[in-house]
C-alpha cells in the first residue's frame, strides 16, 4: 500500500508540473482532497459565473514496479463534468453532464487521435508518464475546457442547436 501511495503522490506531482500551470491559467484549481488523492482521484475545479462548476478528474491506477515488470503498466483516464454549482442555487445553471475525455474527442468530435473512445493513458516510468500527461493535457485544453464552458460543441450538437 505504501508503494502505491508513493506512486500516486508522484503522479500528482507530475500532473501539477506538466498540466498545472495551463489549468491554473484557465481558472482551474486542483482540489485539496487527500482522501480522494489516496484513492487516485485528482480533481481540477472551475466555478463559472453562469452558476455551474466544471470538473476535470484524473483517475489513476498505480501499479508497483513488480507489476510493471510483469507487463502491467500503470494507467489513468480523464473524466469531464459540468454540473450546477450548489452555491449558486436558483441561478438557472445548466444540467449535469459528464463525458470521458477520450469519448469526447474520438466519438463526439470524430478526431481519431487516440486508439479508442474508452482510452486509458498508460505509463511505466517518468518519461512515459510525462508524455501521457502532456497528451491528455493538450486534449483537455483544446477540447475539454471549451466543451465544459459551452464554447465548443461537437458537430452533432452544433447541428441540433442550429435547428432549434
Amino acid at each position: 500500500m505504501q508503494e502505491r501511495q508513493a506512486g500516486q503522490d508522484y503522479f500528482r506531482t507530475l500532473l501539477r508540473t506538466v498540466a498545472g500551470q495551463a489549468f491554473s491559467a484557465a481558472g482551474y484549481q486542483l482540489q485539496d482532497a487527500p482522501l480522494q488523492w489516496a484513492g487516485g482521484l485528482y480533481r481540477f475545479v472551475k466555478i463559472f459565473p453562469a452558476g455551474f462548476a466544471a470538473l476535470i478528474d484524473f483517475q489513476v491506477l498505480v501499479y508497483s514496479d513488480t507489476a510493471w515488470a510483469a507487463g502491467a503498466p500503470s494507467r489513468f483516464k480523464v473524466q469531464l463534468t459540468r454540473s450546477p454549482d450548489r452555491r449558486a442555487s436558483g441561478s438557472g445553471a445548466t444540467g449535469y453532464v459528464t463525458r470521458g475525455l477520450s469519448q469526447l474527442v474520438v466519438e463526439d468530435f470524430g478526431v481519431a487521435i487516440l486508439p479508442a473512445a474508452d482510452h486509458w493513458w498508460r505509463f511505466h516510468d517518468t518519461e512515459s508518464l510525462g508524455a501521457a500527461l502532456a497528451e491528455a493535457g493538450h486534449l483537455v485544453v483544446g477540447y475539454g475546457m471549451p466543451w465544459l464552458a459551452g464554447e465548443l460543441l461537437p458537430p452533432a450538437d452544433a447541428n441540433a442547436s442550429e435547428l432549434a
